[in-house]
């Protein structure tokens, strides 16, 4: 049931995990929308781009006239990025450079923490309260750069890997594929506080 003070989230369900990533929003009261067509942003406030393979993102964005509008978005409304999703929000990306939507003053590399198999889970200190935080690696990008805009909510080897500049959240990792809601809620936070 949508409830009218609650905000309107949509996670881009174009591939990754984003179903979810929509039944946490839901589950800490958002109103959760899987986002397929670019005429649906319009419609909210905010937005998630799960993980998934960023070269793949693009050409699903670039093929449906998506990229314009979601570039547009980004630059005037809270975003959630993981993984594959940090690297579009990024604005610079190495290994191999490609383009990107340039919102978070931050450069990645793709793939910095190995293949597939090379995947981990770890649980690392945070500045969020509640104390460590579990954290899903897959194929993670590494954060090599980032402003003096962006502030570093939690550290793996002394790369961020959970960031915030202002109204956009990013993560290397998979905060949906663990048990603790934190990081989402964390989003929601930043959402509600954001002006209309």
């Amino acid at each position: 049931m949508v409830n009218p003070h609650s905000p309107s989230v949509g996670v881009l369900a174009l591939q990754g995990a984003f179903e979810v990533h929509a039944r946490r929003l839901a589950d800490l009261g958002a109103n959760s929308t899987l986002v397929r067509k670019p005429s649906q942003l319009a419609e909210l406030d905010a937005l998630v781009i799960p993980g998934g393979e960023s070269t793949t993102f693009l050409k699903h964005l670039e093929r449906s006239g998506f990229y314009d509008v979601l570039q547009h978005f980004v630059q005037n409304k809270p975003v959630f990025g993981t993984c594959a999703g940090c690297i579009l929000l990024a604005r610079e990306v190495s290994n191999p450079p490609q383009p990107s939507l340039g919102a978070l003053d931050i450069a990645v590399e793709r793939n910095a923490y190995g293949r597939q198999n090379e995947s981990t889970i770890l649980t690392t200190e945070t500045s969020l309260p509640g104390g460590p935080l579990e954290m899903v690696f897959i194929r993670a990008p590494r954060i090599t750069r980032i402003s003096s805009q962006v502030e570093v909510l939690a550290r793996r080897d002394g790369s961020p890997v959970l960031i915030r500049q202002g109204r956009i959240l990013a993560s290397t990792f998979h905060p949906e594929l663990t048990d603790d809601p934190r990081v989402h809620q964390l989003f929601l936070n930043i959402v509600q506080s954001s002006p209309g």
